[in-house]
């Protein structure tokens, strides 16, 4: 086992993935660091990549209002994100902005898809996981705006 897979076996949401797909998963994987400010991605562009932040911070923005984007969500070390890589049409729905120095993991998210294509059992579990991600992130968008409204929701 390399040193990035050793990593994803290791992260939460890949934890108990077959072995053989735990490998397949971190083919072709990278590790890449950011600067404050920079852009992992933008709102609109293709998505091809799946992030694995391993230390630093993640905001995800989204438009560009007169002050400038809305901060939808803060990420740090432990969070994945950038889940469209997985469904079409393919675009980043929102812009994901470094925030102080990052390191992530990048998974290789066209190479993924087409993976899932070819190895269902890979794809479906690759599929519970980011549903598992999905509903983790909208639960704590669901308990950020019960705790900011005046009245709850």
């Amino acid at each position: 086992m390399d040193f990035i897979e050793s990593l994803l076996a290791a992260h939460p949401l890949f934890q108990e993935l077959e072995p053989k797909h735990l490998h397949m998963l971190a083919k072709g994987a990278i590790e890449d660091r950011f600067e404050a400010q920079e852009y992992l991605f933008s709102e609109g562009d293709k998505a091809n990549k799946w992030y694995v932040i391993r230390k630093g911070n993640v905001a995800l923005e989204t438009g560009t209002p007169p002050d400038g984007p809305i901060t939808v969500e803060t990420l740090e070390a432990g969070n994945v994100l950038g889940w469209s890589w997985l469904l079409p049409p393919y675009r980043w729905a929102y812009s994901a902005r470094v925030i102080a120095p990052t390191q992530v993991i990048v998974l290789d998210g066209t190479s993924l898809r087409e993976q899932c294509e070819e190895d269902h059992d890979f794809g479906y579990e690759l599929a519970k996981r980011v549903a598992q991600g999905v509903v983790q992130r909208l639960e704590a968008l669901r308990q950020r705006l019960l705790y900011s409204h005046p009245k709850g929701l």
